[in-house]
């Protein structure tokens, strides 16, 4: 797919999974489990997609998957396979080497957005991407190194406190754009200051959804998840944007679904509804 001057890729960096209940909030199980099946520990599976754009001399990976830097026993907790794809092996398939990556869009520091970005070497953590700026936006990261007891724990230090120590991290603060031809859209919702990479060249536009829509059964109003630090703010973020996204036909990217990788929406008689789908055998 190409918008404006990038090419855009998905890049697979493997799976992992999270409890349904939590992924849906105040859903009843028996309306999600048609979709996303459970497993014995109530967990469904959830891919770690990041999306890479090559142009204009830049080589831009938007979010970086789980990592490697997991214990065993956090590792089985979350069910972290990258057995079959992991974030280095899926950029080699574009030859791409990790030292090639001019930039690094974080949509926000949790674990399985910002975990790709550092690599546990002996008793060392040292940065994946080395010559790369990587974005986030001040706030955010304000909000991690202060999380409170009930996102603590989707924020790890390890993450992102190395890239600020090797002067790699740069702030954006607000939106607008961040990189010729890639803005980024503001929610507030999941937690402070996600930022939404937007690439449109004023005919077609693609809103990396992150969080605000993690999954596609997510497009439907009320499915929320128990996540959300503002589950009401969420709501409404994803009405603005879903009704600009029905009426412009933006591509929505979602980093979470195992099986949709994008779609457009379409308003519908019960809210709004998925068409152009693309899935992950099509991609």
């Amino acid at each position: 797919m190409h918008i404006g001057r990038y090419e855009l890729h998905p890049i697979e960096t493997g799976e992992f999974a999270l409890d349904g209940g939590a992924m849906f909030g105040v859903v009843p199980r028996s309306l999600w489990e048609k979709a996303h099946p459970p497993d014995e520990r109530n967990r469904i599976t959830m891919a770690a997609r990041a999306l890479l754009l090559i142009g204009d001399g830049r080589k831009v990976l938007i979010d970086t998957g789980n990592g490697s830097k997991f214990s065993e026993k956090l590792r089985s907790i979350y069910r972290i396979d990258t057995g079959s794809s992991s974030l280095v092996s899926s950029l080699a398939l574009h030859d791409l080497k990790p030292e090639e990556i001019t930039d690094v869009i974080f949509t926000h520091l949790h674990f399985d957005h910002a975990g790709g970005s550092t690599v546990r070497v002996g008793d060392t953590v040292m940065p994946v991407f080395p010559n790369a700026r990587h974005y986030v936006q001040r706030a955010q990261y304000e909000a991690a190194l202060h999380p409170s007891e009930r996102d603590r724990a989707s924020f790890v230090p390890e993450d992102f406190r190395v890239l600020a120590a090797e002067g790699l991290l740069e702030f954006t603060e607000g939106e607008g754009e961040i990189l010729p031809g890639i803005e980024v859209k503001v929610f507030h919702g999941h937690t402070t200051a996600l930022q939404a990479p937007y690439i449109t060249d004023g005919r077609a536009s693609l809103l990396f959804c992150a969080d605000l829509i993690p999954l596609a059964a997510h497009v439907a109003l009320p499915w929320i998840m128990a996540y959300d630090l503002r589950p009401l703010v969420t709501l409404e973020e994803k009405r603005r944007m879903l009704d600009a996204a029905a009426e412009e036909g933006w591509l929505l990217f979602f980093e979470h679904d195992p099986v949709h990788v994008s779609a457009r929406v379409r308003r519908g008689e019960k809210g709004f509804a998925l068409e152009s789908v693309l899935r992950t055998t099509e991609s």
